[in-house]
């Protein structure tokens, strides 16, 4: 067995390293995985360059990472759907305690879940890592390891769609075409949204939004009021959008996303900002605008792959930078930079393809 599991470890603020970890033993109800393609997320940088989330804060050495993909190379005893040689996709968030939210189907919300790269749980960026095999799905022959890891930004777009009652002829307006925009405009379009608009600072940002679907494309400036954003949107719709999917945070762009919807419909937020925001909730209120919130995604990995393997949704344009594991830092920092809209770590030496 190779001894060599080097790992991307953030130590503290600032402090990245890559080290040599013990490559761990699965239990019972675990497979071990020799990982293959890690996407960087914003959250990873945010860490590193925080140190903390909002309540979570680094207070030991971590491994970062959790869009993740990988080959079952060991499983446990208990473990019966998997076997060694099988392809998959890593949900990383897992569900320690069978509580009221886990019995209504709502894990994502239990108080105590496992969860890749949230201190103080280690995520999935090296080379052999163990994980709860009823969390690891097994990737059809014609979905790609990148596609598998891509799975996790994407669950993120289709929970927030979910949440928002996304359906067919449904018309939406993205604020904000980063990763998790774009995410949210292809499962927006999968789930039957008849027109999606988007918008963005980048000029970049939006092209990538048009190659994958977008209907319209929207270019704000920072000094753009946003009832002016609204009216733009609803003129370029020839409406008002039913729904708006939030994906940037920044309070501006959530006084949009409420001042452009149309009475009676949902603004989802899925982007994180302040923790205290300015709002129109008097707008939204008389209007019988809904305001839900998203906290990661549940059950969504199953439907992720069958959208994937019916090639019903194309996430390959997302990937614009690969590394490979040894060179993780230069893969923060670009990403960190914001330079393309993905960019992917290839753990394995051997196979560093798609």
């Amino acid at each position: 067995m190779d001894k060599d599991n080097l790992s991307v470890v953030l130590h503290s603020k600032g402090d990245i390293r890559l080290e040599q970890r013990p490559i761990p033993e699965p239990g019972p109800n675990d497979v071990l995985l020799q990982m293959h393609s890690v996407g960087i997320c914003g959250s990873d940088v945010h860490y590193w360059q925080n140190g903390r989330i909002g309540d979570y804060v680094l207070k030991q050495p971590m491994i970062l990472g959790h869009e993740a993909s990988g080959r079952v190379v060991k499983v446990g005893s208990a473990v019966m759907h998997l076997k060694p040689g099988d392809r998959v996709a890593v949900e990383p968030g897992v569900p320690r305690e069978v509580d009221e939210f886990f019995k209504s189907g709502r894990y994502n919300l239990s108080p105590s879940i496992f969860f890749c790269a949230t201190p103080p749980d280690d995520g999935n960026l090296c080379r052999y890592y163990k994980h709860s095999a009823n969390f690891c799905y097994k990737l059809p022959d014609n979905v790609t390891y990148e596609e598998g890891a891509l799975i996790e930004p994407l669950s993120v777009g289709i929970h927030a769609c979910r949440r928002a009652g996304v359906t067919l002829g449904s018309s939406v307006f993205v604020c904000g075409a980063g990763p998790i925009g774009l995410v949210s405009l292809l499962a927006a379009k999968a789930m039957g949204a008849s027109q999606v608009i988007i918008s963005d600072l980048s000029s970049d940002r939006l092209a990538k939004a048009k190659e994958i679907g977008a209907d319209f494309l929207l270019h704000v400036k920072k000094e753009d009021a946003p009832q002016d954003i609204a009216k733009k949107v609803e003129g370029m719709l020839g409406c008002m959008p039913q729904i708006s999917i939030e994906c940037t945070g920044v309070q501006s762009s959530i006084q949009t996303a409420i001042y452009a919807t149309h009475s009676g419909g949902v603004v989802v937020l899925v982007g994180l900002g302040n923790e205290m925001t300015t709002v129109p909730l008097l707008n939204a209120a008389v209007r019988e605008v809904d305001i839900r919130g998203i906290f990661r995604y549940c059950n969504t990995w199953p439907v992720a792959i069958a959208m994937l393997a019916s090639k019903k949704v194309n996430v390959k344009p997302l990937v614009t930078h690969r590394f490979p594991l040894e060179q993780a830092v230069q893969a923060f920092e670009t990403t960190r930079q914001g330079l393309g809209v993905k960019v992917m770590l290839k753990c394995d030496k051997n196979d560093q393809n798609p």
